[in-house]
C-alpha cells in the first residue's frame, strides 16, 4: 500500500478520448487522483459532481484532479458530458494501477465480502511524493474535503 511521504508510481492510462495521460506530466502541479468504482452510479456521481464544484477552488490551490474506474473510455467520455466533468477520467480495465495504489481488492459492502474498487483519493505533491491519502470518502463532500487537506498542507 502506498503511503504518505512515499513516492506515487508513475503510470500511463488512456483517457476519456483516448489519449494516453502519464502521472508524471504531472510534475509541478499537485495532483488529486481518485479512485472510484464506475462511472453514473449514485455515489461516483456524487463524488465527481463534489470534486467538479470545487475545481475552481482546487485550480486556486495548484490542483489538477485525475479521476480512474475501470470503464472504458467511451464511458468516461458520456459521464463527462452528462456531468459537466472539467477533469480527465482515466480507463484502467486490467486494475493493474488500481492495484498498484492499492485501490482494488477484497472489500466490505453491505455486510458481504466482495473484489472491487476501493474508493481512495490520494494528493500528490509537486514532486511526486503522496501528501495525503483518504482512504474514507465521503462522496457528497469529498471536494470540500479535499480542498481543506490541500489548504491545511500549505
Amino acid at each position: 500500500m502506498i503511503e504518505v511521504g512515499s513516492e506515487a508510481p508513475d503510470f500511463i492510462l488512456p483517457d476519456e478520448n483516448g489519449n494516453s495521460v502519464r502521472l508524471s506530466d504531472a510534475r509541478g502541479s499537485i495532483a488529486i487522483l481518485y479512485f472510484y468504482p464506475k462511472d453514473n452510479t449514485p455515489g461516483c456521481t456524487k463524488e465527481a459532481c463534489s470534486l467538479r464544484d470545487s475545481i475552481e477552488d482546487l485550480k486556486g490551490l495548484g490542483a489538477t484532479v485525475i479521476g480512474i474506474s475501470p470503464d472504458s473510455s467511451a464511458s468516461h467520455l458520456r459521464f463527462i458530458g452528462k456531468h459537466s466533468l472539467p477533469f480527465h477520467l482515466l480507463s484502467d480495465e486490467d486494475h493493474h494501477v488500481m492495484e498498484m495504489y492499492g485501490a482494488y481488492g477484497e472489500k466490505m459492502m453491505y455486510g458481504k465480502k466482495t473484489v472491487g474498487v476501493i474508493r481512495t483519493t490520494y494528493i500528490i505533491g509537486r514532486d511526486g511524493k503522496v501528501l495525503r491519502v483518504f482512504r474514507k470518502v465521503n462522496t457528497a463532500t469529498h471536494g470540500d474535503d479535499v480542498r481543506k487537506a490541500l489548504e491545511e498542507l500549505r
